[in-house]
């Protein structure tokens, strides 16, 4: 092999991943940075071998070659998921916000015959009844841990793979139909499902990838969204890694220290969720925003008008992409997409935005000239794949896998379809936009509401530094809208200054104000950076911070501390976001009797 490495052209004929990291034998670039810590490609493949080897080693015969794998950002995370794919083994990522039988639960289901934590996690796992014994947790902070990779440190790429690994539990070559990942979606509802990545899957994402954001030899992806989740994999390390490209680790997202290690490592390229680069826009601003090296972002649900003050502000453009872990349906930025939009369907998709109880596809959106939505209730379904999906199914839940695939309304129309859970509308010119998820879509006096296209109007109130929309239930039929506003620094909520908002923004629709305003100092978020709706959804009014709200009344708003009376379901309601007060105890109290006289209060704690 050549001091420089496998040439980018040798590296874009790989079809497995495993291909991949052997093809980083022999380049001694930067391939890895991790605070003071640097190193080679080489030296990565090389590192790789070796676990791989032990690997072969500690695999029980007959056992499922996965490996759970508990760890922060750290090296030993992109070693062990090039160790796996030498081995022909799987990597599951287990979320450390999970806790106790939960936790227990990921690791149990998706048949870890090994784990890989550090000390720093080892708490989570005390008590636990787990299926690895243990001699198979391997802590990689632990002097003990070097002393098992030693009687490997000979092996190359080369030889794992020819020889399968070297003991009872070796690994059959791999091929691109080997799994190459279980990655658990976000438990939204029910437990969280495993979803399969197969190692050519992986290989020919991270191909097209580098291909769209032209990645090159000396770039440096920055990896500060959780490895355990797809957005750091599929999206950051894996193109990186088909493009002979470099990584940067931090363990954990920082907003403070964004800058500081892009600037720090050279980084060119980072992923992200919208919370994040909330998180980001949320720092003080400096006169340096703009000395760095990053040219682009990539990932999901910024928005339109964070991704703008992104870019005003640091000089980066964000491309807001759309592809689930499941890898049914992907949607591509072309130069062509308009603000707002995600972009046309990728390369070899059939998508359709269809009703999501009969499988009928809804007529195309209309905006105006500013981009506002005129016909959205007509216009906004379910994204659907009628095509061929890369979908590899969920990991022992074939009812999950099913119903991905299931049909609906007469004659079963959509049969085989890829149904891909997310709200979208798809303009006259062919653009998809995204309009939220199913279970975050809002029904209002029988008119269906998209929380992600009230968030995009909230999001320009000049007070809010982070907006989450979602349903509360109404408490005779249907559903009310409730907004958390996370303020920025100093900001005070002004119920009239709100409503004069609500007032001026044209494409606010007659159900979309809110009912309820919650306001707090930062939104809560899963362990991925994402908003966490469900934990909004199920405290609803029924939390700490203070809420305002537009009462249901027939006599109209009330000045008074006591809630208006009497609180009639059959009396006309006060429009919402005519008029805010604090929501008192006494108002609480009215409303949830209101919720037991209708059997709806069980409701509250969907």
């Amino acid at each position: 092999m050549a001091a420089n490495g496998t040439s980018g052209q040798e590296r874009s004929g790989a079809t497995t991943v495993a291909e991949l990291v052997r093809a980083q034998w022999g380049d001694h670039r930067v391939g890895a940075k991790y605070g003071d810590l640097v190193l080679t490609h080489h030296e990565l493949a090389g590192g790789a071998a070796v676990r791989a080897a032990l690997l072969g080693e500690l695999l029980p015969r007959g056992a499922e070659p996965h490996l759970g794998v508990l760890l922060g950002n750290v090296p030993e995370y992109p070693l062990w998921l090039s160790a796996a794919a030498l081995a022909g083994a799987a990597v599951a990522g287990i979320n450390p916000t999970r806790r106790g039988p939960e936790l227990a639960r990921d690791i149990s289901h998706t048949d870890c015959a090994l784990l890989i934590t550090e000390r720093a996690q080892l708490p989570l796992l005390a008590g636990l009844d787990l299926p690895v014994p243990p001699r198979r947790i391997l802590v990689v902070d632990d002097p003990a841990y070097r002393a098992l990779l030693e009687p490997y440190e000979d092996a190359t790429p080369d030889g794992i793979t020819a020889a399968g690994g070297r003991g009872p539990g070796a690994a059959r070559t791999p091929t691109p139909a080997s799994r190459m990942l279980l990655s658990f979606t976000s438990g939204s509802t029910g437990a969280p499902k495993a979803a399969l990545c197969t190692q050519g899957r992986l290989a020919a994402a991270g191909h097209s990838l580098a291909r769209y954001f032209g990645v090159r030899r000396d770039d440096v992806h920055y990896l500060c969204m959780p490895m355990f989740h797809g957005n750091a994999v599929i999206a950051g390390w894996a193109p990186a890694l088909a493009g002979g490209a470099a990584v940067a680790l931090r363990r954990r997202f920082s907003a403070s220290a964004f800058l500081p290690d892009v600037r720090r490592y050279g980084a060119t390229y980072f992923t992200y969720v919208g919370r994040a680069v909330q998180y980001l826009l949320a720092t003080p601003p400096a006169p340096d925003d703009r000395d760095h090296t990053l040219r682009c972002g990539f990932g999901t649900e910024a928005g339109t008008v964070d991704a703008a003050r992104f870019a005003e502000r640091f000089g980066v453009r964000l491309t807001e992409g759309y592809g689930s872990s499941e890898g049914g349906a992907a949607i591509q930025h072309t130069p062509d997409t308009p603000p707002g939009a995600i972009g046309r369907a990728a390369p070899g998709g059939d998508l359709a935005v269809v009703d999501p109880e009969t499988g009928v596809e809804l007529p195309r959106a209309r905006l105006d000239p500013a981009g506002r939505l005129l016909n959205g209730s007509e216009a906004t379904g379910e994204l659907v794949n009628r095509g061929r999906s890369s979908f590899e199914g969920y990991w022992r839940n074939p009812e999950a896998t099913a119903a991905r695939t299931r049909g609906r309304g007469e004659g079963r129309v959509g049969a085989g379809w890829y149904w891909t859970g997310d709200l979208f509308f798809r303009d006259t010119e062919g653009f998809f936009h995204f309009a939220g998820r199913t279970d975050d879509r809002l029904r209002v006096d029988s008119e269906n509401l998209a929380a992600a296209m009230i968030e995009n109007i909230l999001a320009r109130y000049a007070p809010a530094a982070g907006v989450a929309v979602y349903a509360v239930p109404d408490p005779v039929a249907g559903d009310q809208v409730m907004a958390a506003l996370a303020l920025r620094d100093g900001a005070v909520f002004d119920p009239d200054d709100f409503v004069a908002f609500l007032a001026a923004q044209p494409d606010l629709g007659t159900k979309m104000a809110p009912r309820f305003v919650r306001t707090l100092d930062a939104l809560p978020v899963t362990a991925t950076h994402k908003v966490h709706r469900v934990a909004l959804r199920q405290t609803g009014f029924r939390c700490p911070e203070p809420v305002w709200w537009s009462p249901v009344s027939a006599a109209g708003p009330s000045e008074s501390a006591e809630p208006a009376a009497p609180l009639a379901p059959v009396a006309p309601t006060v429009p919402a976001g005519s008029t805010y007060r604090r929501f008192t105890a006494a108002d609480r109290a009215a409303l949830l009797a209101l919720y037991r006289d209708h059997d709806r209060a069980h409701l509250l704690d969907r």
